[in-house]
């Protein structure tokens, strides 16, 4: 029996119980949110903290890139007694125009402010689209992409089905592979979903691939999902609105944000691109939903979204970007990982020599202060539930970001990374050769 005093301050005997819960149980965090609480447990503070290295952390540098000719970053912006108003449930038109200006002056599109929804960040984007999919829509996705999308198609009980990922297709299927109808009952609509550049690859479909997925994404019966929040991470940027024919008569759904080329994701800011009918959709469940999103937040996304100064971030943030890429992939090479990267993103894709283990390499990293993300967060495969007797067959990947990292720690990141691999490889070595006696 617990004590438990009443207001008169009277101690009286209760019995201890536990209150069930009204929501459910079923709500793990994010992959990435694992691995941040496991390196706190280890290294006692959080990634990001002084003496950290966040090699797992998906998030651009958030100051200018000078030495591309980056532009600066906007420092303020000025609130008035509208923006205390509610906001308009489908984005402010003043940044819903400046999107319509974006694509259509890049790409050479021709939406119009009606193809537009804001939401607060890429993900509530994406969620929304989950959300709202027909019984008879079946979601086709890479077993290897953005850890989130699990998560996201579990709650919102999307049926989806997993396209295989190896080194034999070079962690890049076929376009076809994604359209693949054999077996599925005729009233089936196929919508893949894919990150391009690819979370956590870099894998990109551009030029006459780009052109093809988006030709089958609009032949009736199927849709497709683009996450392009790597977007400008690419040479040259590269985006499927730029193929897409028939907008208004399709279920094409692209996705981006303010979160990755623009290096803002604090203001949390994104958007979908689709037709007006499916535009309206999310319109109306945003008006009870969602409420719109900040104002202040949206004005700050039109300064990001200035013609000139937008010409300027893409231009800086992919020379910067490919120069990153192109050097910690070398080093990696020399150190003997397998490196199956593609030619977009700030990710490495990396594989671990027989006998070792990503999930082992980061209880090692965490100890120096740093950490990467096993790929076992990224399969698409696992168990929404964790169960520990799931065997990934991703076990040797893992990615590691160079996104957050600044030009001056390259020495020292490679350093500490070698350091800790080489120490865990000879241990693996020594460890196999006892196995083998």
């Amino acid at each position: 029996m617990a004590e438990q005093k009443d207001v008169s301050g009277d101690t009286k005997g209760v019995e201890s119980r536990q209150v069930e819960s009204f929501l459910s149980d079923n709500c793990p965090p994010m992959g990435i949110y694992e691995t941040l609480y496991a390196f706190r447990d280890s290294f006692g503070s959080f990634m990001g903290t002084e003496g950290t290295h966040p090699w797992s952390q998906g998030f651009p540098l958030t100051t200018p890139l000078e030495k591309f000719g980056g532009p600066p970053l906007p420092a303020s912006i000025d609130v008035t007694w509208e923006d205390r108003f509610y906001p308009k449930a489908w984005g402010h038109p003043e940044l819903r125009e400046a999107i319509v200006e974006y694509y259509n002056s890049q790409y050479s599109s021709k939406i119009t402010p009606e193809n537009v929804m804001v939401f607060a960040g890429g993900r509530p984007g994406i969620y929304t689209v989950m959300a709202f999919l027909k019984d008879h829509v079946q979601v086709r996705i890479g077993n290897i992409e953005w850890p989130a999308y699990l998560d996201i198609m579990e709650q919102t009980k999307t049926n989806f089905e997993v396209v295989p990922f190896t080194k034999e297709n070079g962690f890049h299927p076929n376009n076809a592979t994604y359209f693949d109808r054999a077996g599925l009952n005729p009233e089936t609509r196929l919508m893949p979903v894919i990150s391009n550049p690819q979370n956590p690859s870099g894998q990109t479909r551009s030029g006459e691939e780009l052109r093809e997925l988006i030709q089958m994404a609009e032949q009736p019966g199927n849709g497709i999902l683009l996450d392009e929040a790597y977007e400008m991470f690419h040479s040259p940027s590269v985006s499927a609105i730029e193929y897409v024919q028939d907008l208004d008569n399709s279920n094409v759904f692209i996705a981006a944000a303010c979160t990755k080329g623009l290096q803002s994701p604090g203001i949390r800011i994104g958007w979908i691109i689709a037709s007006k009918k499916n535009i309206e959709t999310m319109a109306n469940y945003s008006s009870f939903g969602m409420g719109g999103v900040s104002h202040p937040s949206q004005h700050y996304a039109v300064k990001l979204l200035e013609p000139g100064r937008v010409k300027k971030a893409r231009k800086a943030v992919e020379q910067h970007y490919n120069w990153q890429r192109e050097r910690y992939g070398k080093a990696f090479e020399d150190m003997g990982l397998g490196v199956h990267t593609g030619n977009g993103g700030f990710y490495h894709w990396l594989e671990l020599p027989e006998g070792m283990t990503s999930a082992e390499l980061n209880k090692r990293l965490f100890k120096r202060g740093a950490a990467i993300l096993c790929a076992s967060e990224c399969d698409m495969s696992r168990p929404h539930s964790k169960d520990p007797n799931y065997v990934t067959p991703y076990s040797r990947f893992f990615r590691f970001s160079f996104g957050p990292l600044l030009p001056e720690t390259f020495e020292s990141d490679i350093q500490i990374f070698s350091e800790v691999f080489e120490e865990y490889r000879l241990d693996a070595v020594t460890a196999n050769h006892s196995a083998g006696a």
